[in-house]
């Protein structure tokens, strides 16, 4: 074995193309299921896009380096589904760019956090999180609570996600400002607008608690709230797509 390895290492040609033909074989198993991704991917027809304001939580998400401790992935594993729920499809990140599924759990998952605890417990939870779980050995995020989030970029983010396939339509991307002031100030006119180019299901609250400022934090636990409750198909299976 070793003498046919020796001499094939003395033929340049006959190594490189050695080389390529074993690199192709792996090649060829990583493309192939991407010709049937139709029908083996399920279709999710209630999918609903993440509004200005969650998008914005989830750059603030990205920014930060939350994925590097938390994965947003649910294996099929039966510990991993009883502990954080049914396991993740692949329609649920369709449109997410880049995907944040990660691969290291210093802290837990957060693919169905969502809806799980309060805006008050996430709030707290960022200001001091060993207040609310001692073990805990994530950094301190309280400066979100001051901090006042930055809107005058976000029809351009928006855009940039159309580039790549999210369906934001023109009337989105240019109420993309007042959509995030609205979302998380339910009172004021500007969140009919949100209902409307949204869906009434979005949530519309003061994440933070105080409705009369828009800050970071409020960006971050909208975000939070809405992991795994853009759509129900995970629960509520449909049939692949066609």
């Amino acid at each position: 074995m070793f003498r046919s390895h020796y001499r094939l290492e003395r033929r340049t040609i006959g190594l490189v193309l050695t080389i390529v033909f074993v690199a192709s074989i792996g090649g060829i198993f990583e493309i192939a299921p991407l010709f049937t991704i139709h029908q083996t991917v399920e279709d999710a027809p209630n999918m609903r896009l993440y509004t200005p304001l969650e998008l914005a939580g989830r750059n603030i998400y990205t920014r930060e380096g939350c994925y590097a401790c938390h994965s947003q992935m649910i294996r099929t594993l039966r510990d991993e589904v009883e502990r954080y729920g049914p396991y993740s499809l692949a329609v649920e990140s369709k449109y997410d760019h880049p995907m944040l599924w990660g691969s290291k759990r210093t802290g837990p998952d957060l693919a169905r956090v969502g809806g799980k605890y309060s805006d008050e417990w996430h709030v707290a939870h960022l200001i001091s999180p060993r207040d609310v779980v001692p073990e805990s050995v994530m950094p301190r995020y309280a400066w979100l609570l001051r901090a006042v989030l930055r809107t005058d970029d976000l029809s351009a983010h928006l855009k940039a996600q159309r580039a790549v396939g999210v369906p934001y339509t023109d009337e989105m991307i240019a109420n993309a400002a007042a959509d995030a002031y609205g979302q998380a100030a339910p009172e004021s006119p500007l969140a009919e607008g949100v209902a409307r180019r949204y869906g009434e299901a979005t949530t519309l609250r003061a994440f933070d608690g105080n409705a009369t400022k828009l800050t970071e934090m409020d960006a971050l636990v909208a975000y939070l709230q809405i992991l795994g409750r853009l759509t129900d198909v995970a629960t509520h299976p449909v049939a692949t797509a066609e």
